[in-house]
């Protein structure tokens, strides 16, 4: 009689990178790699409130990443490989994801010519943003394009109906460059 007595490798897994994304943008999709070919891959994601399911096997896909607060939010994700009957030690990598910064709104000002606006202070959910602006109609005192809060200025008209400016402020996460939504 003969039997066979067959010896499985331990798997292992090739480091993995961590990433980090903006609020509703793409991740790159991971592809799990070690020594052993045709080693099984699962994973375990602590925060699926990022957009990743809890758990799965297999590559983890490009998938849209979400950050609804105004913090950064990392997720460890632990990939276990297994050969076989055989488990190799676990990597753990993390996906880092933005927020998206916004402004708080702003009242609108009706002044007459050669009287001051009142200053404009932005504010937002991700601390230390910046508010960069542009105005479309640069004839009422105020320059066309700026960064930060607008002190208050002489307002112009020299014409003889109503001057109107739209005032448009994109807010920057300036420790991770996301930009915000106008």
């Amino acid at each position: 009689q003969t039997f066979t007595i067959t010896v499985n490798p331990i798997p292992d897994i090739n480091n993995v990178a961590s990433q980090t994304v903006c609020n509703n943008a793409a991740t790159s999709s991971i592809n799990f790699s070690g020594s052993v070919s045709g080693t099984n891959y699962t994973w375990t994601n602590s925060n699926p409130s990022i957009g990743l399911s809890a758990s799965g096997s297999g590559n983890i896909p490009s998938f849209t990443a979400i950050n609804a607060t105004g913090t950064s939010v990392t997720s460890p994700v632990t990939v276990t490989p297994t050969f076989g009957s055989c488990t190799g030690s676990p990597e753990i990598f993390g996906i880092t994801v933005n927020p998206s910064p916004v402004v708080n709104s702003v009242s609108n000002q009706n002044v007459c010519t050669g009287s001051n606006t009142a200053a404009i202070n932005f504010s937002g959910n991700v601390a230390g943003a910046t508010y960069n602006w542009t105005n479309n109609n640069p004839s009422i005192g105020l320059a066309a394009i700026g960064t930060g809060n607008i002190a208050s200025f002489t307002a112009i008209n020299t014409g003889t109906t109503t001057e109107t400016a739209t005032i448009t402020v994109t807010p920057v996460d300036p420790g991770s460059s996301c930009p915000g939504t106008p």
